[in-house]
């Protein structure tokens, strides 16, 4: 499982969210390649199926205990039987004071489950090779090239595919049916996920796995066709949300490498409509600045204000200090938004860092998200263009062109020189937020740098504006860098997402878009951190 740059993360069993796999698969190739030649959204309906295994989660919570309790294990069992006979079954067991004996449980558990994970099966890929042509031909240090071709080996080890009851009793099944073969993160984590699998096709790029790569994708997309939008993850438990929208850059980088326009076109229909996903109702914001200019942004925001099934009995246990229905429901709500941003938990989302009830990850508008939609609002005005579809092509240069001056209007600090989340406090219209500068989140996040990934400085004409040379500096005095890489905050909540944890993909944003900016002085001082 990956880690933590900086230091060992938390008990995953905390959160939903898993830190993303192949991150480091791609970060180690990409580094040993640099190396010298030596709105309150309406909450979405569950399935039979989730609610009662959520049942059985809260019943082998009572009857195990919370120590080294996986509650995602339990609704990742696929059923050997009907529903209706394992609820009769279930029902039937012996209850001692609300509590199941454990070895009744655990007969039932193997009677009527097939152990997690069995619902997909190893399957290596069509396009692996040992040692593809052309690997890594700046890597001549023996030792350091064995090393590298070591990590290239591990795909086959993350790749899998469902197994052939998923497709054939999908009603026993809380694993989604895919059309392809994907790579998984591991361990507790035994499906795909969304923003994960953006550092997973870069990995398989470096290892010429183009094949691989656009079978992801058409996973991916396979998802929107189906729900309208890239599912957090392929569970049914992970209908109500979606995850950091990194789609059109994974097709980007795939094109980048094998200029296939007729992947492009088959992707192009339906990256309009994630893009509308974002830009709907729910998530849209519109935010007036002076002069009575206003701009368009996104937050996230899930359908969901119920615990979330795969953490239902942690989620529960962290609502228990709230005292009412309503208010259980909001923070319900605030978590699955959170689990949205792929930043679970972090004291960038909460009012109170000490309190994760204080979550008001709604009532933020985030800088990394809004850079990742101008990055797809970019892409497809590429991808228009490039299929001969000019007018959505001039459609979308103008929405991305407008997405960037507003997160430059909206999020960008001239005396930090960093691009601040936005806090949305009650407006007095029903149509948009007036604009204030306090209102801008002062503490100090690694996503505040993250535009720098898609370039989102000014040249010096602009006086004012965000520059690489100025958001370099505001970096390495921010207190973010630390011998083992970039924190992920300052404050230490015991969260994943807090100090003195730091994640790969934010370490991968800033060092490529530091070292794609132009700047030798960035470029020198990349040289001296790798």
């Amino acid at each position: 499982m990956p880690q933590s740059v900086v230091s060992s993360f938390p008990n995953p069993k905390t959160s939903s969210y898993k830190p993303p796999s192949a991150p480091p698969v791609f970060l180690l190739l990409l580094i040993a390649a640099m190396l010298p030649a030596a709105a309150s959204a309406a909450a979405v309906a569950t399935t039979p199926l989730v609610a009662f295994l959520q049942r059985l989660q809260s019943a082998a919570l009572a009857t195990l205990g919370s120590d080294g309790f996986d509650p995602k294990l339990y609704v990742d069992l696929p059923l050997k039987r009907n529903l209706s006979e394992v609820e009769a079954a279930f029902a039937a067991l012996p209850n001692v004071a609300g509590v199941v004996p454990a070895p009744d449980l655990e007969r039932f558990v193997d009677e009527y489950f097939g152990a997690a994970g069995s619902d997909l099966v190893q399957a290596e890929p069509a396009d692996f090779v040992a040692e593809p042509e052309g690997f890594l031909p700046k890597v001549k240090h023996p030792k350091v090239r064995a090393w590298a071709l070591e990590v290239h080996a591990l795909w086959k080890n993350l790749s899998r595919r469902e197994a052939d009851d998923v497709k054939e009793r999908p009603e026993l099944h809380t694993l989604l049916s895919l059309p392809g073969s994907g790579i998984v993160p591991g361990s507790r984590f035994r499906e795909v996920y969304y923003w994960d699998s953006y550092w997973s096709i870069r990995g398989l790029l470096a290892s010429k796995m183009y094949e691989t790569a656009k079978e992801i994708v058409r996973n991916l997309l396979s998802l929107i066709e189906k729900y309208g939008f890239v599912l957090n993850g392929a569970r049914a438990y992970y209908t109500n949300r979606s995850q950091p929208p990194l789609l059109s850059s994974m097709i980007m980088e795939i094109y980048k490498k094998t200029h296939d326009l007729v992947f492009v076109k088959q992707s192009l229909p339906l990256l309009l409509k994630e893009h509308k996903f974002w830009n709907s109702e729910i998530h849209k914001v519109t935010i007036q600045v002076a002069r009575g200019k206003k701009h368009s942004l996104s937050r996230y925001n899930a359908m969901w204000n119920k615990p979330r099934p795969e953490s239902a009995t942690t989620d529960e246990e962290s609502a228990s200090k709230l005292s009412t229905a309503a208010q259980k429901k909001n923070f319900y709500h605030q978590l699955a938004s959170t689990a949205e941003s792929g930043w679970d938990f972090s004291s960038r989302w909460m009012s109170n860092s000490s309190d994760l009830t204080t979550l008001e990850t709604t009532s933020i508008i985030p800088v990394d998200l809004n850079v990742f939609i101008y990055k797809m609002e970019s892409d497809i005005a590429f991808f228009a263009k490039l299929t001969g579809d000019s007018v959505t092509s001039e459609s979308f240069l103008a929405a991305a062109k407008a997405r960037r001056a507003a997160i430059t209007s909206i999020f960008w600090n001239s005396q930090k020189d960093q691009w601040l989340d936005y806090w949305l406090i009650k407006s007095n219209s029903e149509e948009f937020y007036q604009w204030e500068a306090h209102h801008q989140n002062h503490n100090i996040f690694a996503s505040n740098f993250v535009p720098l990934w898609i370039g989102a400085y000014s040249s010096d004409a602009y006086k004012d504006g965000p520059k690489v040379e100025k958001v370099l500096k505001s970096l390495q005095t921010s207190g973010l860098l630390q011998p083992a890489g970039i924190a992920t905050s300052l404050t230490n909540t015991g969260q994943q997402w807090d100090f003195p944890n730091g994640w790969a993909p934010l370490q991968h944003m800033i060092v490529e878009g530091l070292a794609n900016s132009g700047s030798e002085e960035a470029r020198f001082w990349l040289k001296i951190l790798l």
